[in-house]
């Protein structure tokens, strides 16, 4: 039995409220159940100087944790004069996933930054990022698009993503943190919402893991995302 009291493949509950600030281009709080993010994109009429001329847009992302968003309080980064490894690695898993699925030609010479920023963490935090972050990207783009910026749809599929694990010896979807502080392998993946693959991280956490439960993992994760692209849809209808 989960602690949660989930089947093995079932998703915490989710739900995800658009436009929940005022000056955002685009704007959601994703709810994966204890597990709290809200995603911010912001449109700017400029680009990093490396692609400055190219005539191709850029995406990228920031993300950060509240000091309260954990059972104890966690410094500030900002207190600290520096961001964590762990913050750096994320948020640049985040902007990659994103840009697999955006049309840069499309998009035009210009950038959105997608800021994610954690609320309340029960794990997964990366993964609805990562969801929430799309959705919020999907709002800023319907906004260019409406106003005649741009002339075609620079998103070319939904993003999402969402972690695997095994956890008492089965293979589980959707670890929270109880789930993830035991489980003897997590996994996180993202994926298309046509299922195409953009990136698995995956590694044992005490025991190694068959190809077999990799497999098992991936059809978990398979069907996670399914349900994730449906809550995106209905989120932006």
């Amino acid at each position: 039995m989960r602690p949660s009291g989930r089947t093995t493949d079932t998703l915490r509950e989710i739900s995800i409220e658009t436009n929940v600030t005022k000056h955002a281009e685009g704007s959601c709080l994703i709810k994966c159940g204890d597990t709290h993010v809200l995603c911010t994109a912001s449109l700017e009429g400029r680009v990093p100087p490396w692609i400055k001329g190219s005539g191709l847009g850029w995406v990228t992302a920031e993300y950060g944790m509240l000091p309260r968003a954990t059972t104890t309080r966690n410094r500030r980064e900002a207190a600290a004069g520096k961001q964590s490894g762990r913050t750096q690695e994320i948020q640049r898993l985040i902007g990659r996933s994103l840009r697999a699925g955006v049309d840069r030609v499309a998009l035009g010479e210009r950038q959105i930054t997608i800021d994610c920023d954690v609320i309340q963490a029960d794990g997964g935090t990366r993964c609805a990022s990562i969801t929430g972050g799309w959705v919020a990207l999907r709002l800023a783009v319907n906004k260019l698009l409406k106003a005649g910026d741009i002339k075609e749809d620079p998103l070319t599929d939904h993003v999402a993503a969402v972690s695997c694990g095994i956890y008492a010896g089965q293979p589980v979807l959707d670890l929270d943190y109880a789930e993830d502080s035991e489980a003897g392998t997590d996994a996180n993946f993202v994926m298309t919402g046509s299922r195409g693959l953009i990136e698995i991280q995956s590694s044992a956490e005490g025991a190694t893991f068959s190809r077999d439960e990799f497999n098992a993992l991936l059809d978990l994760a398979e069907k996670g995302v399914d349900d994730l692209v449906a809550a995106q849809k209905a989120a932006v209808a």
